[in-house]
């Protein structure tokens, strides 16, 4: 098929609208700043820096018929994504991001992903009817998979026989929805992307480094996990062992999207040939260069 992607990238496309200061900012804040629009979403955060690793990304989400899924459909377009398999509805709006971001991070954000709720199994049709997959045949690609849809839905792929042959990889969209992510705990079908407060989250525990989170996810039933600690350090958990590095030092000046940057750059490296040890410090790498202000590559 002409448009086959490399990847499948599901969960939330939308529009996010930033506002940035510089300055440290506090509850009640009142700076200058900017305030920006561009597409985001974790699976659309994913997908931009895939593409920036020359893979082409398949898009599987809900976006409306109005003028911003319109004007979204053709930004993903324009980055070369595989739009062809998107639900496009007819009476839900398309998905918003809200977020202030001071110089000392992330201050507040609003997820409003409720048109990709609402759309619920809609979106996996294509993995269902035969053109990317079906239950005789499932897809056999990677898929990156986001939190954001309901729990319901991801309760579904963590066993439904559509997914049983993809090298599926999963993060929650936020630490507010990282218990979502339990059902691949049980069932030890997907590798885990999370950072260190959401490892606590699905474990229940207190963790003072990503080694020890990954390594207890990987205990309580993940297939594999990498956990994120901030400038700290990331952790690659398998069965076997725990790969372990710091990564590089930088000025951050935006946190939004960096978790999403750092998967998408990790499972480029391993889609190119890099074993465990390289993929980390090239995800790493990326998602330090991205919060420092550059480009996800």
């Amino acid at each position: 098929m002409a448009h086959d992607p490399d990847i499948l990238c599901i969960g939330s496309v939308l529009w996010d609208v930033i506002g940035r200061a510089p300055v440290h900012l506090r509850k009640g804040s009142d700076v200058p700043g900017r305030i920006i629009r561009l597409p985001g979403g974790v699976a659309m955060n994913i997908a931009m820096t895939l593409t920036r690793f020359g893979l082409r990304p398949g898009l599987l989400t809900a976006i409306g018929r109005d003028s911003e899924g319109n004007e979204l459909i053709a930004a993903a377009r324009a980055m070369n994504m595989v739009t062809d398999y998107v639900y496009r509805s007819d009476d839900l709006p398309t998905d918003q991001y809200m977020a202030v971001e001071g110089a000392n991070g992330l201050i507040a954000a609003i997820a409003d992903a409720h048109s990709l709720e609402a759309a619920g199994d809609k979106i996996l049709r294509p993995l269902t009817n035969g053109i990317l997959g079906s239950a005789e045949h499932p897809y056999t690609g990677l898929i990156a998979l986001d939190g954001n849809l309901t729990q319901s839905l991801l309760d579904h792929i963590a066993t439904s026989p559509l997914f049983s042959r993809a090298d599926l990889r999963v993060a929650p969209a936020s630490p507010g929805k990282a218990t979502r992510l339990l059902p691949f705990l049980t069932h030890g079908r997907a590798v885990l992307y999370v950072n260190l407060e959401e490892a606590g989250l699905l474990c229940e525990a207190a963790f003072t480094s990503s080694a020890e989170a990954a390594a207890t996810l990987v205990a309580r039933g993940a297939r594999r996990a990498l956990v994120t600690d901030g400038g700290r350090s990331a952790s690659d958990a398998t069965a076997k062992s725990v790969e372990t590095q710091t990564p590089p030092e930088v000025l951050v000046t935006r946190v939004t999207g960096a978790g999403d940057t750092f998967m998408a750059a990790h499972i480029a490296a391993e889609a190119s040939g890099s074993n465990r040890a390289e993929a980390l410090s090239r995800a790493l790498t990326t998602a330090a260069h991205y919060v420092s202000g550059g480009d996800a590559k």
